[in-house]
């Protein structure tokens, strides 16, 4: 019995669904167009930070040793080096590889008659968190046998910077696209329902429960949601696609790179779903809230 119920409910609000077309539609394109604006400014963050990361990922701090070290003695500080938690990786170069290394920049002749002695072996750093880049600086400055370090701490916290207002503008855009949407699907469910509230009046006074009332609604919202979501995730996959297109074969394509949309595309995916099945649940049980109290 109670599964019959169950079953004549939920055709009921898909019966809802057809006979509220305009509402329906226009729930849903309400639905898309929030998803989309918000998964836009997500995909364009994401990609944002993958850029921030290979800048990040390209960042070095060097540790120059100690003029009097041998060649020997410099290579036996590597372990010490490695030891410092927010050291990534770290590679060890001799001072006849710098001159080297130096003379193919720049113009052989500068450095004919100069040897490699006048350059110091060094130690080429990169690290897990650039945030920390000044406390890991300080940290190799008291290795024993460590000259000095050069980090570019002013790169490091402009990269920080960045990325933290990038997060803080993204989640903020997020949580108001999201509340905006499930606002504007309360509202156009309640617009439905307003026809309705003499059907609901009547049902209440011949002692319709509040849940057998609700339960159409709530399944009118959850498919509108997941309806909305999944049109939203195809339309932003057509959007990335397009735009991804149009930047890696112009100008802009030898600078930097785009995140491919199969990568992201689960994830995009269960959020858009996630998002659309919430927004339509929850409007609908605010919309119809107020004609249950009779």
């Amino acid at each position: 019995m109670r599964s019959s119920k169950i079953g004549y409910l939920t055709k009921e609000g898909f019966k809802s669904i057809l006979t509220h077309g305009f509402m329906s539609f226009a729930s849903v394109t309400i639905i898309v167009a929030c998803l989309v604006i918000m998964g836009s400014f997500s995909l364009i963050a994401v990609n944002i930070g993958g850029l921030l990361d290979d800048v990040e990922s390209q960042t070095e701090v060097v540790a120059y040793v100690e003029e009097t070290f041998t060649e020997e003695q410099a290579r036996a500080l590597q372990p010490e080096i490695e030891y410092i938690a927010n050291v990534q990786s770290c590679e060890f170069v001799p001072r006849q590889q710098a001159m080297e290394e130096y003379a193919s920049m720049f113009d052989d002749q500068l450095f004919q008659d100069v040897g490699a002695e006048i350059l110091r072996d060094r130690y080429v750093i990169h690290l897990a968190d650039i945030s920390l880049t000044g406390q890991t600086q300080a940290e190799l400055e008291n290795i024993i046998g460590v000259a000095w370090v050069r980090a570019d701490l002013q790169v490091a916290d402009a990269l920080v910077s960045v990325r933290n207002v990038l997060s803080g503008v993204s989640l903020i855009l997020i949580v108001v696209l999201v509340l905006v949407s499930v606002f504007i699907m309360a509202n156009t469910v309640k617009l439905a329902t307003l026809s309705r509230r003499d059907e609901i009046a009547i049902m209440k006074m011949v002692g319709a429960s509040n849940w057998f009332i609700r339960f159409p609604f709530v399944v009118e919202g959850l498919v509108l949601g997941l309806l909305g979501g999944a049109m939203a995730f195809i339309l932003e996959w057509g959007i990335y696609d397009v735009v991804a297109n149009r930047i890696m074969n112009g100008f802009m394509g030898n600078l930097i790179s785009v995140i491919p949309f199969a990568n992201v595309s689960a994830v995009v995916m269960l959020i858009y779903m996630g998002v659309g099945l919430a927004v339509g649940v929850f409007g609908s049980s605010i919309a119809i809230r107020n004609y249950l109290e009779v």
